[in-house]
């Protein structure tokens, strides 16, 4: 059982992460460098849209095995005064990964399309601002995924 829970952990955290290294390191430049001619963007609107499903999965998978992996060790999500200090940092980065995640799929990721069909000129500081963030929220959000995954493998060496 404990195989298991393991198994079907990596394997949600590698299609979460590898899903975001393609978009944000490999199909974002490639649409930058076209000058985001529309069917570019459409393209990568398309890409990140069918991705946002198995980031969902993934997520319900990880908060699922997250704490039964826990349990395993002895330790409780229910009780953060026991943890050891990595356990703290990786569930604090998990959380701040989460919690970006739905700031990038529910607020402006929505917001991103229309402001995309305004003319840069024509927008508001506002929709400049949801234009930028939604540039480099991803980005952020690989860092701590990554950040995650090296907690991770210090938490699976002590």
């Amino acid at each position: 059982m404990y195989s298991t829970l393991v198994i079907l952990h990596i394997l949600a955290a590698v299609s979460w992460i590898g899903g975001m290294i393609f978009l944000s390191l490999v199909l974002a430049p490639l649409v930058r460098g076209r000058k985001a001619a529309p069917e570019f963007m459409a393209m990568f609107r398309s890409a990140a849209l069918r991705f946002r499903p198995i980031v969902w999965i993934a997520m319900a998978i990880l908060l699922m095995t997250g704490p039964m992996l826990l349990s395993h060790r002895g330790l409780s999500v229910m009780a953060p005064a026991s943890w050891p200090g990595i356990v703290t940092v990786k569930l604090t980065l998990v959380a701040l990964l989460l919690f970006l995640t739905l700031l990038h799929d529910l607020v402006f990721g929505p917001q991103v399309s229309r402001v995309s069909a305004i003319a840069e000129s024509q927008r508001t500081t506002g929709e400049r601002v949801i234009f930028k963030s939604a540039r480099w929220l991803p980005r952020l959000s690989l860092l701590i995924a990554l950040a995650v995954v090296v907690t991770a493998a210090l938490l699976a060496r002590s």
